[in-house]
């Protein structure tokens, strides 16, 4: 048996999807909700700076993994047109089906797709962007799937990871009594379940640092890699540009 990280708890790597799985099933219905209090807000921002680095244009490929509610596909959709396309996906159906009903609502119809970011579906060098916001640190092998965005970028296509990082020293005691203490009573008076909320406050302690997911994204076959921090490196979007 391999073993591997959820939150600090140590399972077995074939187990550790359906564990993910079981904690978005439960937190969908509000997921939405939760982020603007989590964040008080500020995730809407960090999304619109991810956007704007984005810099998609009329006609334009893009693939998000992990698109959950469907906050950046939507803005994606905006950008690349009627002659462009977007790909929504998300390794759970839950999460899935609340982003393709959102999007609905708003008038957009996308192809929408239960993925697995470590086996992508896609052909070699197609998209122009692939975008992966608070998924990565969720996934079991991420050089695998980071090798796979790589896979299905065109060459001189770009990476966006949008993921929580690790925050600037004088900022570590207040995150970690805010993480620990408030975010799972949040998650328990919000949502009814304080577990789920737990286990994000874990998994972001898990995910690499900056420079770490930066090597890691070089490995992946990104010939230039950079990041930038926001809100005290409490969030940091990392650039990768397939060369």
């Amino acid at each position: 048996m391999t073993s591997t990280h959820f939150g600090f708890k140590s399972v077995d790597e074939a187990e550790k999807a359906d564990h993910v799985r079981g904690v978005f099933d439960s937190v969908a219905p509000k997921y939405d909700l939760m982020n603007d209090l989590m964040s008080m807000g500020l995730h809407r921002a960090w999304k619109a700076y991810t956007v704007m680095v984005a810099n998609l244009q009329e006609g334009d490929k893009a693939l998000d993994i992990a698109g959950g509610t469907g906050d950046l596909a939507l803005a994606f959709s905006k950008k690349v047109g009627k002659t462009g396309q977007v790909v929504h996906t998300d390794i759970n159906e839950a999460m899935l089906r609340t982003g393709r009903n959102r999007l609905l609502d708003a008038g957009v119809s996308l192809p929408t797709m239960v993925c697995d970011g470590e086996k992508l579906p896609f052909p070699d060098n197609y998209f122009d962007l692939v975008s992966v916001a608070f998924g990565l640190r969720n996934m079991t092998h991420k050089d695998m799937a980071l090798a796979e965005m790589n896979r299905v970028l065109k060459p001189g296509g770009k990476l966006l990871v949008l993921e929580f990082s690790k925050v600037a020293a004088p900022l570590e005691k207040a995150y970690d009594w805010y993480s620990f203490k408030i975010l799972p009573r949040l998650g328990k008076l919000v949502a009814g379940d304080d577990a789920s909320y737990r286990y994000l406050a874990e998994s972001i302690r898990m995910h690499p640092g900056q420079e770490e997911l930066k090597t890691m994204m070089h490995k992946g076959g990104f010939g230039h890699v950079d990041y930038h921090n926001m809100t005290g490196g409490v969030v940091a979007l990392h650039v990768g540009i397939k060369c």
